[in-house]
């Protein structure tokens, strides 16, 4: 798995990149800034991005930003946010996306290196891996609404939390593609999520089973 860390701080930079290679992973850059991170980008092509929020030379939310840009040079990118804080102003669009594995972790609530790399690979495969504390400040109450899903309707949405597509589902759980669409429309309907672009209310539904748990 190829990886582009974009962290300011060298001390955890340094060690983002040695807990990865540890890993398995390759870090095929690793940079402390939102240019030298797009930059990186355009010239490697990584499987996935770990990316701090908080970067020069505001250290406000230029990392959301960053990622932001990131995705819409590279359409389906995925991208770990890592951070020390949840920034709302543009972390919403970022989810809104609707392509590819997002993640938003904070850092101190990262239990253990392997929980880490696994949180990375399952976003580098168009999975997601969202901190509960982060969910509740983006997405506010929600909770309540999981109670209405049936027990396969929550299986479903456990699956989709996976990234994994409805075929993908039907094909786990043995049943057709077409029950699997009905189960998906019923949990956007429970979970009183807007009509749209579907790939937006996936991500939306995903995020409140994940602040839920």
């Amino acid at each position: 798995m190829r990886v582009v860390v974009c962290e300011d701080s060298a001390l955890l930079r340094d060690g983002l990149v040695r807990l990865l290679g540890a890993h398995g992973c390759e870090v095929i850059a690793a940079v402390g800034d939102a240019d030298s991170f797009l930059a990186a980008l355009d010239d490697e092509r990584p499987d996935v991005c770990v990316l701090d929020v908080r970067l020069p030379p505001d250290f406000s939310d230029e990392g959301v930003r960053a990622g932001l840009e990131a995705r819409r040079r590279h359409p389906g990118l995925p991208i770990l946010i890592l951070s020390q804080y949840v920034e709302q102003t543009y972390a919403r669009e970022l989810f809104a996306g609707g392509e590819g594995g997002v993640g938003y972790l904070l850092k101190d609530r990262v239990a253990n290196p392997r929980e880490f790399v696994e949180a990375l690979q399952r976003v580098a495969g168009g999975g997601t891996a969202l901190d509960p504390e982060a969910v509740a400040e983006l997405l506010g109450p929600g909770e309540d609404r999981l109670a209405l899903l049936t027990p396969r309707e929550r299986e479903v949405l456990e699956l989709m939390a996976e990234g994994r597509s409805n075929s993908g589902i039907a094909a786990r759980l043995t049943v057709t593609d077409r029950a699997v669409e009905k189960h998906v429309s019923n949990i956007f309907w429970k979970l009183d999520l807007p009509a749209g672009a579907e790939d937006h209310r996936r991500v939306l539904a995903v995020l409140r089973w994940t602040g839920s748990r």
